[in-house]
């Protein structure tokens, strides 16, 4: 059987709708099957190989099965910013897989919580009822984790990504693995630190209610730790008009810290704010290494005062979810395991792992993402 052609969108505000591919996509029996195609991948130092022959892999063990027409959606917090790279890798592993799907979600996310999980839930269940086969979602948190079990228990194939839902029924995550984020991210630091003794202050999270900040800041202090630094974890602050408050707060632990501090670890996408602490303190050659693609991240890295980034792949995130769901489906669960094997943990979340980018190579990484059609 041939597989069906192609429809996809990407939604915008809070439509819950499915788009339906005309009449004139249908499946003709007895006419050949169509293997699938990837594009090629990208010849740059940033690409990532492993993952890449990953799907390779996943592909031609595809292509030796029968390809069925397939209807999927993606479900996402929102549709902008951190997500655009997301929802471009998603529509594109959609176009080639040559299935019926939808990426769906607000332009921006509500102020009140409850009101997105809601709609998401509401998101879970019209994608059962419109057939969806399978269902990857980046869930807000535990609330949604009742819908992905009811879409399970209707036999719908269901993977979450960016953020887990590990206690619900879901297949697998595809993501960042945020402790081995965090450690990767002190290992960075690690190459221009003096010997120590030193204090190295960590721009994290110190509460494990927000399980991945929390998590990619262990990875980070455990790390530290053990090369023989005093960690120091100054809460960052993201919410309202606190800039000059976070920078405060970082200056004077900085004034109190024994030993004093050698080093600076930003994990969020605020990380440039150790910059501005740095200097407050009166301590600006001390190295500095941070998180996420910010622009003012940037600036500092083309100034010389942070020496590396760590950007995580949203366009691979969004680009493996179709392919796993499709695997799924078509040779079942195990064996699409079995050929993620090299990315998978026992906890049967996919690794995307993350991007390390030197302050040299700001301008090859953005040809990377040119290339990819990834804005960060």
């Amino acid at each position: 059987m041939a597989r069906i052609g192609r429809c996809w969108m990407a939604v915008f505000g809070l439509t819950l709708t499915t788009a339906a591919c005309g009449s004139s996509d249908v499946s003709v029996e007895g006419t050949d099957v169509t293997p699938i195609t990837r594009a090629e991948s990208p010849d740059n130092e940033f690409t990532p190989v492993e993952l890449e022959a990953t799907v390779d892999n996943l592909v031609a063990e595809l292509n030796k099965s029968s390809l069925e027409p397939m209807q999927m959606v993606v479900l996402l917090k929102e549709l902008s910013g951190f997500f655009e790279p997301i929802t471009t890798g998603a529509n594109r592993a959609m176009g080639e897989l040559e299935v019926t799907g939808n990426v769906l979600g607000p332009t921006d996310q509500s102020d009140d919580p409850t009101t997105s999980q809601d709609l998401q839930n509401q998101q879970l269940k019209q994608a059962v009822a419109d057939g969806a086969a399978g269902i990857g979602v980046s869930p807000f948190d535990a609330a949604n984790a009742a819908a992905i079990d009811e879409a399970v228990a209707n036999g719908v194939h269901v993977v979450t990504l960016d953020t887990d839902l590990a206690a619900s029924k879901r297949s697998l995550f595809i993501g960042t693995i945020n402790r081995t984020a965090g450690a990767t991210a002190a290992n960075t630091l690690l190459a221009a630190l003096p010997e120590p003794p030193g204090t190295v202050m960590i721009h994290g999270n110190v509460g494990p209610e927000w399980v991945d900040g929390y998590d990619r800041t262990q990875g980070a202090v455990e790390v530290l730790a053990n090369a023989g630094y005093t960690p120091l974890v100054t809460q960052a602050i993201f919410f309202g008009d606190n800039e000059a408050f976070d920078v405060d707060w970082m200056k004077s632990q900085i004034e109190t810290a024994n030993p004093p501090v050698t080093g600076f670890l930003g994990l969020f996408n605020i990380s440039y704010r150790c910059v501005l602490a740095a200097d407050a303190a009166g301590i600006p050659d001390v190295p500095i290494v941070a998180y996420d693609f910010d622009p003012k991240t940037v600036d500092y890295m083309r100034q010389g005062r942070i020496l590396a980034t760590h950007t995580q792949r949203q366009y691979y995130e969004g680009y493996l979810v179709p392919y796993i769901l499709y695997g799924i489906k078509t040779i079942g669960l195990d064996a699409t395991k079995q050929i993620l094997a090299p990315l998978v943990d026992e906890q049967n979340r996919v690794n995307i792992g993350i991007d390390v980018v030197p302050a040299d190579k700001i301008d090859a990484y953005n040809a990377f993402l040119d290339t990819i059609g990834s804005i960060q």
